[in-house]
């Protein structure tokens, strides 16, 4: 049998990360101060929405006769759209977003995570089922799910670079993926082709370092990659600026393709910025309609 001194040394260590990832991504989906709401379009539910002019379609029980009483017009009630919607998230943990050029900001693992928890927060109160796409986790409600999702999220990844699964997302539904999608494009295009055959539409947030965004780099540097595997040294970095900033633009803007191509909207976020902007531009995202 195990060790159970060793055991428990090894839960309490997985399980640090998780009050602090936990509080951090409800303080930021407070922030947002969206709270409950309604699908804000005309469908099955029980809340009202709108008054409307009577269609011939319209049934005559579904006429509202004390508003059309006030009026020459004929009126019915729109409620709100309110059928729970599953919501899948991805975090990517791999090597390359345990980074961090300042002691003041957080890694970019630790920027996805609290992103993608907060999100799966607001869309939990909002109705919706959340789940993770890798490491799987089924789609539900409730805040049991989302401490759940913590757990999960708080695992590191493996590889130096993330690729993400899309094979766990029912059709139709939505996603969430968080990455700095530096690594080969081609798993990250053909994750996202099998997703849009499915119709699962979503958003992608590239996080980056502000300093992968600036390459404040010049003299002698040794470039090495976060999982070790990639090491390169220069005496005149200075050199490289033009050349690295040219390829990532060029790796943006094919970020910014493959979501006009499969119907994904995409945003580059940086780890200085704020994050409660980046989740409300999250949550609209989600919430746009196809």
């Amino acid at each position: 049998m195990s060790d159970p001194l060793a055991l428990r040394a090894g839960a309490e260590t997985l399980a640090a990360p998780l009050p602090p990832l936990l509080a951090e991504a409800e303080h930021l989906a407070a922030a947002v101060l969206l709270g409950e709401h309604g699908r804000r379009r005309a469908g099955l539910g029980d809340t009202f929405w709108q008054y409307r002019p009577a269609m011939d379609h319209d049934e005559t029980r579904a006429i509202d006769w004390r508003r059309s009483a006030r009026s020459d017009t004929t009126f019915v009630q729109d409620k709100e759209w309110q059928i729970a919607q599953s919501v899948m998230v991805w975090a990517d943990g791999a090597a390359s977003m345990d980074f961090a050029s300042r002691k003041d900001l957080p890694t970019k693992a630790t920027r996805a995570r609290t992103l993608a928890l907060a999100a799966a927060i607001l869309m939990s109160r909002a109705g919706e089922r959340v789940g993770l796409a890798w490491p799987e986790l089924a789609p539900r409600r409730g805040e049991a799910q989302v401490a759940r999702m913590a757990a999960l999220l708080a695992e590191a990844g493996e590889g130096e670079y993330g690729v993400p699964e899309t094979r766990s997302a029912p059709a139709h539904s939505r996603a969430l993926f968080l990455s700095d999608f530096l690594g080969p494009p081609e798993p990250v295009e053909e994750a996202l082709g099998r997703a849009a055959d499915r119709e699962v539409r979503g958003a992608l947030v590239m996080v980056l370092d502000p300093a992968e965004e600036a390459f404040p780099f010049d003299g002698r540097t040794i470039f090495e990659s976060m999982g070790g595997t990639i090491r390169h040294e220069t005496l005149k970095a200075g050199d490289l600026r033009g050349r690295y900033l040219e390829r990532l633009a060029e790796r943006k803007d094919r970020m910014t393709v493959l979501g006009r191509v499969t119907g994904w909207q995409v945003l580059v976020h940086h780890t200085d910025q704020s994050a409660a902007s980046a989740l409300l531009w999250i949550y609209n995202a989600l919430e746009r309609r196809r």
